[in-house]
C-alpha cells in the first residue's frame, strides 16, 4: 500500500511546483530525499541506562531501530572520552520517511503545547529544513511514564536546489510555517 503522503506528492505536490518553477523535465522537481532523525544523549556518560531508553525512544518513533554514536575526542570539562556513545541517530528513505512525515504533520506537532507554526528561517541555503523538537513525549508511541524528556532534530534533505524550492516542496506538503 503507497503511503499517503507519497500519494500527496505525486498528485498534489509535483503539479503544484512544476506551475509555479515553470520546470521542463520531471527530474528538475525537487523531492524529499531522506529524514533524519538525531538525539542528543549527554546523560549517558554519567548513567548508562539512558542510552537503552533513548535508542527504544528512537525505535518507538522511528520504526526503525537507530545506530548509536560514539564521541569522537575526549572533553574533561564534560569527563567525556573518546568512544563513549553519546547520540542515536536514524535515517528514514522511500514509504517510512513518508509515514514518518504524514505522523509528524498530522498528530505530533500539533500535540505541542502553544503551538504557532515551524520557523520559516530553519533553511541551510541548499533547500533542507531542519526542525527542533523539545520534548519526545509529542509522539503517541512514546509511554510519558517510561521515559525522561529529551529533545530530537528532524532534518529533511530535499533535492531542491535553493531555500525558495525547498520551503515551496515543504509548503505543499502542508507544513504549518509561521506567518
Amino acid at each position: 500500500m503507497k503511503p499517503r503522503y507519497k500519494e500527496i506528492y505525486d498528485t498534489k505536490v509535483v503539479d503544484a511546483l512544476k506551475q509555479q518553477f515553470k520546470y521542463e523535465n520531471v527530474h528538475q522537481i525537487p523531492k524529499i530525499e531522506k529524514i533524519v532523525l538525531n538525539m542528543g544523549v549527554g546523560e549517558a556518560v554519567q548513567n548508562a541506562k539512558a542510552m537503552e531508553f533513548a535508542v527504544n525512544d528512537m525505535t518507538l518513533i522511528a520504526g526503525q531501530k537507530p545506530s548509536v554514536r560514539k564521541s569522537k575526542k575526549s572533553i574533561a570539562n564534560f569527563k567525556l572520552r573518546e568512544g563513549l556513545p553519546i547520540g542515536v541517530t536514524v535515517t528514514l528513505r522511500g514509504n517510512r520517511m513518508y509515514e514518518f512525515m504524514d505522523r509528524l504533520l498530522t498528530i505530533a506537532l500539533p500535540r505541542v503545547r502553544d503551538f504557532r507554526g515551524v520557523s520559516k528561517s530553519a533553511f541551510d541555503g541548499r533547500g533542507n529544513y531542519s526542525l527542533g523538537i523539545n520534548e519526545q513525549i509529542i509522539f503517541p508511541e512514546i509511554d510519558i511514564e517510561k521515559t525522561t524528556l529529551r529533545g530530537l532534530s528532524v532534518t529533511f534533505v530535499t533535492t531542491a536546489q535553493n531555500n525558495e524550492e525547498g520551503k515551496a516542496l515543504l509548503t505543499a506538503f502542508g507544513f504549518p510555517f509561521r506567518g
